[in-house]
């Protein structure tokens, strides 16, 4: 069983989009993991009862699997990130990540303030030896299958090294969470050739082709709505957080445009629906921070009830592939491989 921390404070349409969205894991789960509701118990109790009384009556017998726990502060989606260590260290986000780091609880998410979470995720549970960043990873949808993009927004600039490491940490979450064998590993570029990109791209492809992933090479933007470039499938794309929160916000922004140009055209919107419903942000529901030691969950501030209860089950698959343990053991594994040569 996995025990989940949920911040019902956190996000644009807290707490009733959290409440929801456990109650909507618990209509699917039903009591094989614990949820655990953290944040102002008044006011999470008030939602509870007034959903359990309402929409998700059906699902009242199997209340017993959330709990409640009581956290005085709230972090505003304004608040700087060192509010989180800081300012408010009884925030229902540093509550719910102490909980994981007294091992009372095995995962943390929140669609609240991300740099906040980062921060605090950080701090509270410490990185792996030898990550220096921790990175956002995303999993953006394609024509074929879900690729993972990183960083996706935690790191603007990031050294050839450092893009390395989130090469290794995505492939370990392709391996853990999406069960790809050998995932192939593309690096974001403006042109397939080696010689093609910025500094720091060029000198990052050198290290990416002798560092014994399958590096697939140098990817174009093209490349990602495809799921494919002229030599295959690829499984993770790496970036900085600049670029790859870019990539992250114009796909946000082309589902709209895709259904207005459809309706527009006379397409029925129940037909658009269906096609596009893979395109939606709430059918992955959360990215997991990685690099840190354990599992932080980062959820669209927007999400809804359907994204919240999408990513409980992201942070159920993490707890259960003992992702963050294999991260530590290949990235130990690879240090001591380092000395050796």
């Amino acid at each position: 069983m996995a025990r989940i921390a949920l911040d019902v404070m956190g996000g644009d349409h807290a707490p009733a989009a959290p409440v929801a969205g456990a109650l909507l894991a618990l209509r699917e789960f039903g009591s094989a993991h614990e949820i655990q509701l953290i944040g102002r118990e008044s006011v999470i109790r008030d939602e509870l009862a007034r959903q359990l009384a309402g929409e998700f009556a059906d699902v009242r017998d199997a209340a017993s699997a959330l709990s409640v726990v009581h956290a005085d502060e709230v972090i505003e989606m304004t608040d700087k990130p060192s509010v989180a260590i800081r300012g408010k260290p009884n925030s229902s986000m540093a509550v719910g990540l102490r909980l994981q780091s007294a091992g009372s609880s095995d995962a943390f998410v929140s669609a609240g303030n991300t740099g906040a979470q980062m921060a605090a995720s950080a701090f509270i549970l410490r990185l792996h030896d030898g990550v220096n960043r921790p990175a956002i990873s995303t999993l953006l949808p394609t024509a074929t299958q879900p690729v993972i993009v990183l960083d996706a927004g935690a790191n603007v600039d990031c050294s050839p090294a450092e893009l390395v490491q989130f090469a290794r940490l995505g492939a370990i979450y392709a391996e853990d969470v999406l069960g790809r064998a050998n995932p192939s590993v593309g690096l974001l570029s403006i042109g397939e050739e080696p010689e093609k990109g910025n500094a720091v791209v060029k000198e990052t492809h050198q290290l990416l082709a002798a560092s014994g992933l399958n590096f697939h090479g140098n990817l174009e933007g093209r490349d990602i709505p495809a799921g494919v470039s002229d030599r295959g499938p690829f499984d993770v794309v790496v970036c900085d957080g600049f670029v790859g929160n870019v990539v992250l916000k114009l796909y946000e922004g082309m589902a709209p445009m895709i259904v207005g140009i459809l309706l527009k055209a006379g397409v029925a919107k129940s037909q658009i629906a269906g096609a596009l419903a893979h395109l939606d942000y709430a059918s992955v529901g959360g990215a997991p921070l990685l690099g840190v030691k354990g599992v932080s969950i980062i959820c669209h501030g927007k999400s809804s009830p359907t994204a919240i209860k999408n990513a409980l089950a992201v942070a159920v698959k993490t707890v259960e592939s003992r992702m963050s343990d294999h991260v530590g053991q290949r990235l130990a594994q690879h240090d001591a491989a380092s000395v050796q040569s």
